[in-house]
């Protein structure tokens, strides 16, 4: 059973993100699921969603949340979640993390939060010094 995955994100940013590394990769290789955070919500109310979906969504291996920006609503209901067990939080979602998630569905909880830290990172890059530096 692998690790299942949840993305909570503004709006339908986490939608977007998911549908894209989909289509990237031509597979789901994760149980997954996304809860949209609106601007007029309730965060008690999203706290419970969100357990109930780690509940539906854990078969055993644990949940891997990945959340868009740390410090906002998306990032608060996701670290309520990171009291239960088997469940990792990561903010600051980008589509490089995401895709190197997707890339390792055989991973523990632990080892796949890890790989979501390093695609996270090694996708950001300063485009004016590469494109420079491949392009004299």
């Amino acid at each position: 059973m692998p690790v299942a995955l949840l993305i909570i994100t503004h709006d339908r940013v986490g939608e977007a993100l998911l549908a894209t590394a989909r289509k990237t990769l031509d597979a789901d290789p994760l149980p997954s699921q996304v809860l949209t955070v609106d601007w007029c919500c309730e965060p008690k109310r999203l706290i419970e969603q969100a357990r109930q979906l780690v509940e539906r969504l854990d078969q055993g291996e644990g949940v891997l949340v990945l959340t868009d920006m740390y410090g906002a609503t998306p990032s608060n209901v996701a670290c309520a979640l990171s009291a239960l067990p088997g469940v990792k939080v990561i903010a600051g979602l980008n589509l490089p993390m995401l895709i190197r998630v997707l890339n390792y569905p055989g991973l523990r909880l632990e080892e796949l939060a890890e790989k979501a830290l390093s695609g996270g990172r090694e996708g950001i890059m300063d485009c004016r010094i590469i494109c420079f530096d491949e392009n004299p």
